[in-house]
């Protein structure tokens, strides 16, 4: 787990034969998100697998998605290997429907993107969807072309294809650093058994790789719900998967893209609570990032350049009241209160500093109380000369004396050295 706690920040990427229909069939916009389109437009897999002829993403470049990841500071990235679809985007043995078989295009993407990472030092990691396979009579999912799940061979599906497939992934692509599998159908509870038969694939072939936590039993990590960012404080190993927009495949209408202010506030917001933030891009069936996306993605980048040691390998909050509180006006759909989330600043830590990223400018001064030892020194990690900032404490209470002016622009920290 190492790795995975120094790095914080990755990159999803959701790229299939979805991106062509880009949220749109036979003329209608298909509502919900691009790479379920298959799902809810109920697409024949016989009209469906026609897109295979047409994806033919010439301008896509291994390297420059590596360098825009290395860009954005992320430290490992994560891309669909075989989403719900039943396609392949790497050149198995397995099954034909793969983009080195099927497509004009001809190419092995994961492997293509898995020696661009290494050329660029980002780990690499690969989404498999295990349960759903909506191109398989067997698979889970596809109820309109083959009937019922719990009527279904389903073992057979897992062991002839999805099994084979992961082994295939863990042999034939360099070290996975995690294998992302989604959607536990049918593999938990009683049947976790099915679960179990990954987890030993993964740890006969490569012991090092990660398994996320939606395989239908426990993985070496837990996964929060899709953009779903814990209240508080987790003490355990976690991650927030997200989207840059509302989709995770290309979507032509979707443009409502998260600020480069909501991104870095939603990484350090993460970080402060524990986790790790894995960010999506959702490439066009010509194998372009949108700019808008990359955009975004180095202005967190650039960010990240000066206050990086403050998320990189740093831990959570000591505090928690800067979270915010629950807010008893309002529920969720199961009855719960509400959380009002605060957004002034928050807090990461390593041995002897505490990392104040403040969003909010408080003014002429900052104060902090339940702060545990002795500051022995405040100063901005903006400021390359880390000059000393006035302070004063008070039992457990700190008050340091700032400038009238922030120096950062989207959150400026200020770093406490503590005894």
């Amino acid at each position: 787990m190492k790795w995975f706690r120094e790095a914080k920040f990755g990159l999803f990427i959701h790229w299939g034969l979805y991106c062509i229909p880009a949220g749109e069939w036979k003329g209608q916009p298909i509502a919900g998100i691009g790479e379920w389109i298959m799902n809810r437009a109920k697409i024949p897999v016989t009209e469906y697998e026609q897109l295979a002829k047409q994806f033919n993403p010439v301008k896509f470049d291994p390297d420059a998605w590596a360098q825009m990841a290395q860009d954005a500071g992320m430290k490992y990235l994560v891309i669909t290997s075989k989403h719900h679809d039943g396609f392949a985007m790497y050149h198995s043995t397995v099954s034909k429907y793969n983009v080195f078989d099927a497509t004009p295009f001809h190419r092995d993407v994961i492997k293509e993107l898995s020696a661009a990472c290494a050329r660029h030092g980002i780990r690499f990691g690969v989404y498999y969807s295990q349960a759903q396979d909506w191109h398989e009579p067997n698979g889970a999912g596809n109820t309109w072309d083959f009937g019922p799940d719990e009527k279904k061979d389903y073992d057979q599906y897992l062991r002839s294809k999805s099994e084979p497939q992961v082994r295939e992934l863990l042999t034939q692509y360099g070290p996975i650093c995690l294998i992302w599998f989604d959607t536990p159908r049918m593999m938990s509870g009683e049947q976790s058994g099915r679960a179990q038969r990954f987890v030993d694939i993964a740890r006969e072939l490569q012991p090092n790789t990660l398994l996320d936590g939606r395989l239908g039993i426990k993985g070496d990590y837990r996964s929060m719900g899709d953009n779903a960012i814990p209240n508080t404080v987790v003490n355990e190993d976690w991650e927030v998967p997200a989207t840059l927009n509302h989709t995770w495949g290309f979507k032509k209408d979707d443009t409502d893209w998260k600020t480069p202010e909501d991104l870095t506030f939603k990484l350090v917001d993460i970080v402060s609570k524990g986790g790790n933030y894995l960010l999506n891009v959702g490439p066009t069936s010509e194998g372009i990032i949108p700019q808008a996306s990359q955009d975004n993605l180095r202005a967190v980048g650039r960010w990240l350049k000066v206050n990086g040691e403050a998320v990189y390998g740093a831990g959570p909050t000591p505090f928690g009241e800067e979270l915010g509180a629950v807010d008893n006006s309002t529920h969720d759909k199961k009855g719960n209160p509400g959380f009002k989330i605060a957004k002034d600043w928050r807090c990461t830590t390593k041995p002897g500093k505490l990392y104040i990223h403040l969003f909010t400018w408080p003014g002429a001064s900052f104060e902090l109380a339940k702060v545990k030892g002795k500051v022995t020194k405040a100063y901005f990690l903006a400021d390359a000369h880390h000059s000393s900032l006035k302070l004063r404490q008070k039992d457990d209470k700190v008050t340091v004396s700032l400038p009238a002016k922030a120096p950062g622009e989207t959150a400026s920290v200020m770093v406490l050295e503590t005894k």
